[in-house]
This record gives structure tokens, sequence and C-alpha cells, in this order.
């Protein structure tokens, strides 16, 4: 819990200084006293400080601690508004665990952060706690068990939390769908006894009739691969091929609960991709929403199939004026950029220009890839419109794929097959398991279209 400070009695006092050439992070009075350096002051920015803000109450509550006052007025004067944030939501975030089911289950002591020496700042503190929160919801949703999140189960997590902030939510359950011709997302969701959901939320928090930016995130709660079975080794941690739906669900309730001036819709096909008696098969011709075929090269991959429904739903259901998609779409792109950085696609200059701001905001790091004619020939079919597998450049065929259903509206697609969980964490806000990539950076990007 993060609050501001009112002469609340607290066990540790973390302290910026920022004197001398060099930065430090002093933590406590003495004699109980640690430091955590921060590098030189002209190479201060706001990922330092999510850093170390991190490391420092990780420290604290390594140590029994459960309160402490931070005094951020440093961070204020140093880096504005921005720099207050990131202390504020690097100190959110450290104190994220991921959720057990063990029989002698311990709960966590609740630890409570109060800032001080930056009351002009109080906006800033509370809209990083909410937004520390839903990257949180995020990561629990990502960690939970194909078993205990289905797209059913799924699908009610996300409505009850929208729901109590407000917001207008929809599902579209495998009959609706049928209805609406949406035969890739069903062709997917229907391999499996647990039955698929389209989760739509709505936030109109900005002008009345505007049109929304559409978030559009992966809801696969399993992938076996289909009849394309995965060998067993790439089957573990299948249950987290729902992190792109897990990020839109994030982040739409951040912008919700700090009403944010924006309308945006979050749009998740839930799915299972099973084995069973009618599941989809290599070399079946499909259809889809927008009355394009596809031909299917592998049922592993998936995930195109239902984002490319999704897309045409957002289109031609929401008005959607742009759309982003994002999913852990394709092992090629965790091998090109490890758990470093996100790759992504896009149709349109100003879109990505914005997307990249966003991204300098939220410390994510994103890289740009070609969309060369050459690459959309990769997914030429001789007996339908698009193959849903390609020979090579496999990130880019998989991203060009889902891009052909956007159309002529502004899209962006990420994928975060690398960086959407971690066995090693390499920064210190993170945790073992669903790191929540994506949440910060799509409030950002969503934040800057204000109005």
């Amino acid at each position: 819990m993060m609050k501001l400070w009112n002469q609340e009695a607290a066990q540790w006092r973390l302290e910026l200084s920022m004197d001398g050439e060099a930065l430090s992070l002093r933590m406590g009075d003495a004699p109980r006293q640690m430091t955590v350096a921060l590098g030189k002051r002209e190479d201060l920015n706001c990922e330092i400080l999510r850093q170390a803000a991190a490391k420092a109450v990780k420290s604290v509550r390594d140590l029994g601690g459960e309160s402490a006052v931070l005094d951020a007025a440093p961070a204020l004067e140093a880096l504005g508004e921005e720099g207050l944030a990131a202390l504020a939501l690097g100190a959110e975030l450290a104190g994220y665990r991921q959720p057990d089911w063990k029989q002698a289950h311990k709960e966590q002591k609740p630890f409570t952060l109060y800032v001080a020496g930056a009351p002009e700042g109080e906006k800033a503190v509370r809209e990083a706690a909410v937004l520390g929160k839903a990257v949180c919801f995020a990561r629990d949703l990502t960690n939970c068990p194909a078993n205990r999140l289905t797209p059913e189960i799924m699908a009610q997590r996300v409505t009850e939390a929208a729901k109590a902030l407000g917001l207008e939510t929809q599902i579209v359950d495998e009959k609706e769908a049928r209805a609406l011709g949406m035969e890739a997302f069903l062709a997917v969701g229907e391999s499996s006894g647990n039955p698929p959901r389209l989760i739509i939320v709505r936030y109109k928090g900005g002008q009345e009739g505007a049109r929304p930016i559409v978030l559009v995130g992966k809801g696969v709660t399993f992938d076996s691969g289909g009849y394309s079975l995965k060998q067993a080794a790439g089957m573990k941690g299948m249950n987290s091929d729902m992190a792109g739906g897990a990020a839109v669900s994030g982040a739409i309730l951040a912008l919700a609960e700090n009403k944010v001036p924006v309308n945006v819709t979050a749009v998740i096909p839930a799915v299972e991709n099973r084995i069973s008696p009618v599941s989809f098969l290599p070399s079946d011709v499909i259809g889809s929403m927008s009355g394009k075929t596809i031909q299917i090269g592998s049922t592993d991959a998936e995930g195109r199939l239902i984002l490319a429904d999704a897309v045409t739903y957002a289109i031609q259901k929401e008005n959607a004026a742009k759309v982003v998609d994002i999913a852990t779409l394709t092992g090629a792109m965790a091998r090109m950029f490890g758990h470093v950085t996100t790759g992504y696609l896009s149709n349109c200059d100003a879109f990505s220009a914005q997307l990249e701001a966003a991204a300098v905001k939220s410390g994510e790091k994103f890289w740009r890839l070609p969309t060369f004619p050459e690459y959309r020939k990769m997914i030429d079919s001789p007996v339908a419109d698009l193959y849903n597998t390609s020979d090579g450049a496999g990130a880019i065929a998989a991203g060009l794929f889902v891009g052909a259903f956007a159309e002529d509206t502004p899209w962006i697609h990420l994928d975060i097959a690398g960086t959407s969980s971690t066995s090693a964490p390499h920064k210190e806000y993170q945790a073992k398991g669903a790191t929540g990539v994506g949440v910060t950076t799509l409030y950002e990007l969503c934040k800057s279209m204000e109005g």
C-alpha cells in the first residue's frame, strides 16, 4: 500500500541523496543504514529511480520491515512529477508476490510505503500506485494455472474487475461468435471442452462519440499446439499464452481508475488450443469474420487466427480509430530479442512514433521490424487468401498476417513472446514469472491521445 505521509510512525526512512557527483538512496537511521547506489547525477533518469525504489523496498521487506517513509523531494526536484511517479511505481511493483495454492499458504504481511517531501506530487503518486496495481493484476492472471483460468474464468475475473470501476462489459459466447462469422476464432476455441469467450470492456472517458482506441489482447489460456502438438518442454508455461489479454485488461483498468480522458476498448479473444474430435487440422481452409479465407499450415499458429477475428471485430463492431494488438505470438521473436525487448510491426509511422514516446515514459523497450512487400508474400496461399505459417521471417510474417485484417486502420502489433515472463528477472521491480509487460506502455500510449 502506498500513502502520502502524514506524520505516521514508520520503521524505516528511505532518503534519496543528491549530494556530490554520485547518487545514493540511503535507508534508515544509524546504526541500521543501507545505501543503494544510483550512479552519477548527470545520468539520473526515471528507470534508475524505478529500480532504486524497488530495490530499497525489497531490501526493507526482506529485513522484516512493514513500513517506510520515502523522502521523494530530490526526485521531484531532479525529474519533476515523472521522477516522482517512477519512484512510486518501482516501489509498488517491488511488493508483488506470485500467488500460490500451497496447503500451508502464508499470507503476505502488509507493507505500507509513505511518500514524503512532495505534497504537490500527490496526483503523480496516486496515478503510479494505480498503474502498479494494474500491472500486478496482469501478472496474477498470467501466472494462473490453466485449470484455474479457463476462458470462462478469465472472462469472469476481467469483467468483475471492470464492473467494480463502472465499466461497460460484454461477453460473446460461441453461439454469438458463430452468428458473427468468427470462424477463425471458433476453429481454435472449439478444440476444447472449455468454451471460448470474446471479452469486451469499454471505457468511455473521452469525448462523447469519439472513436475509441481498441486494445486487442491474445487470450490463449493454454496452448498445446493442437494437432501440430508441441513437445513436452515447449508446452511448459503455456498457461501464460494469454499475457496479451492480461496486459490490455490491466491497461484499461488503470485508465479507468485514473479517469484518463480518452475512449478505450479492450477486446480479448479467450480460448484454449487443444486436441479433440472437432479440432481444426493442418491443410484445412477456414473462413473469418472479415470474409478472408485462411489455409492452415500449423494448428500451433493459433494466436494469429483468433487475433484476426478480434481485430475485425474491433474495426467493424467497435468502430476503432486505431488498433493495437499484443500477443505472445512467436518463438522467433523471443529468440531474436530474448527477454529484454518487444518487437513490433505497424502500418503507420505516426502511430509508431506515439508508441516509442510512450515507451520512453514506461521504461519498456521496443524495436520496430520491417514490413516490406517481400515479407507479405510469405503468407500467400495457392488455395486461400492467406496462409497461417511461413517458411521464414516467422515473427514478421505472423505480424503481417494479423495486419492483413487491420486493413487501412492505423495498427500496431506487439509480440511479447520473450518479454511476458522471466525466470531470471533483470529489473529490480520484476519477479520470477509474469512481468506484466505492456500495461504501462499501453497506458501511456492511450494517455497521450487524451480527448
